[in-house]
C-alpha cells in the first residue's frame, strides 16, 4: 500500500499524527482553535481585533477584498497563512507554559502578524494580469509590509503596533539576520523569532507540503528564482533546504521550535514535538520517492489530487 494515501485513523488508534489534530483544509476550524489555545493564556483575552483581520484577510484571499484581485499563488495560498496562524498560536502558548511573560496585547499582535504576513503575493488590481502573485516571491515580504502599513492606517492602530509587527514579519526573510532587527524587548524579538519559525513549521509540516512542490517551483520560476532547472530538480534540492532550515530554527531562531511540545502536552495529551516529526517524515518519504522511484515520482504523490490538477492545468497553458 502507497503509505502516501492512507488515511487518518482515530487518535488512539496508532500514534498521533500534526493532521489528526485539525481539519487544516477548513480555515474556520483553524481559527476557532486558534482563538481557543490564545484564551488558555488568558481566559479574559479581546480577541475583537484579531477576529477582524481575520475575517479581512479571508476575503482578501479570496478575492472579495476591495482593490484586490485575491490569491492566485497555490503554495502561498490561505492555508498555507492558516498553517503558520495555527504554528504561531501554538509556540506562543508552549512559551506561556514554560513562564514567557507575553502581555495580551503581543499575543493578540502576534497572531495578526501570521495571518498577514504573506500578504505581498496579493496582486492588486492595477497589477499585470500577465503574472500571478509568484512574480513578488523576491519582494513579498516589503510587499506584505507595505499592506500591513495602509490596513493599519485605516483600522486606526498605533505606530507602535505597526512597528512591532513590521519587525516580526521583516524576520520572515529567509535572508534576514535577526540580530540586526532592533525589538524595543526581549518578549518582542521572540515573536520575531516564533513568527519566523511557524512560517517554516506551517509550511514543510503540512500533509501536502510535497505534493504543493510543484507549485512552488511555478512561483520560483515566474519570479526568475536561480538555482532550479526544473520542477525535479526543485524536489532533489528540497533535502538540503531542510537540513539548512533545521540549522537556522536552531540557531538564527535560537530553538523556539521546542516550545510546540509543551503546546502538545497540555493541550492535546501529546509529550511529543509533533511538527519535528510531520517534517521529518515528509523529507524521509521525499528522499524515498527520489532513490528508488524518481523517473515516475508524481505517482508517488497523490494528497489532495495536487499533481493531477496540476498536469491538467500544464496541459491548458
Amino acid at each position: 500500500m502507497n503509505k502516501a494515501n492512507e488515511e487518518p485513523g482515530l487518535p488512539g488508534a496508532r500514534p498521533v499524527k500534526l493532521a489528526d489534530l485539525i481539519p487544516m483544509h477548513e480555515p474556520e476550524a483553524v481559527h476557532k482553535e486558534v482563538c481557543l489555545v490564545a484564551r488558555l493564556m488568558f481566559k479574559d483575552l479581546d480577541l475583537t481585533l484579531l477576529d477582524t483581520v481575520f475575517r479581512d484577510i479571508s476575503a482578501l484571499f479570496e478575492g472579495r477584498y476591495p482593490s484586490f484581485r485575491g490569491c492566485n499563488t497555490q503554495f502561498h495560498d490561505f492555508q498555507h497563512t492558516t498553517d503558520c496562524y495555527l504554528a504561531m498560536v501554538r509556540l506562543m502558548h508552549g512559551a506561556f507554559l514554560q513562564g514567557v511573560g507575553f502581555t495580551k496585547r503581543q499575543v493578540v499582535l502576534g497572531l495578526v502578524t501570521a495571518l498577514m504576513h504573506d500578504t505581498g503575493y496579493i496582486q492588486e488590481e492595477n497589477d499585470s494580469p500577465e503574472q500571478t502573485g509568484g512574480a513578488y516571491t523576491l519582494v513579498h515580504v516589503s510587499r506584505s509590509i507595505d499592506f500591513m502599513d495602509r490596513y493599519f492606517a485605516q483600522k486606526g492602530l498605533s505606530f507602535e503596533d505597526f512597528e512591532l509587527c513590521r519587525r516580526c514579519v521583516k524576520c520572515t526573510g529567509l535572508d534576514v539576520t535577526i540580530k540586526g532587527i532592533r525589538f524595543e524587548s526581549d518578549e518582542h524579538a521572540l515573536l520575531g523569532r516564533m513568527l519566523a519559525t511557524a512560517d517554516l513549521l506551517g509550511q514543510i509540516a503540512a500533509r501536502t507540503y510535497l505534493e504543493k512542490l510543484t507549485y512552488l517551483y511555478r512561483e520560483f520560476e515566474e519570479a526568475g528564482v536561480a538555482g532550479f532547472k526544473d520542477e525535479l530538480d526543485l524536489m532533489s534540492k528540497t533535502g538540503a533546504f531542510y537540513v539548512a532550515t533545521r540549522r537556522r530554527l536552531e540557531n538564527e531562531l535560537e530553538g523556539v521550535a521546542q516550545y510546540a511540545r509543551s503546546h502538545f502536552a497540555t493541550r492535546w495529551g501529546v509529550d511529543e514535538d509533533l511538527y519535528a516529526k510531520a517534517m521529518a517524515r515528509n523529507i524521509e518519504y521525499l528522499d524515498f520517492i527520489l532513490k528508488n522511484h524518481e523517473k515516475e515520482y508524481r505517482s508517488f504523490l497523490r494528497r489532495g489530487g495536487i499533481f493531477q490538477q496540476a498536469k491538467k492545468e500544464r496541459g491548458k497553458q
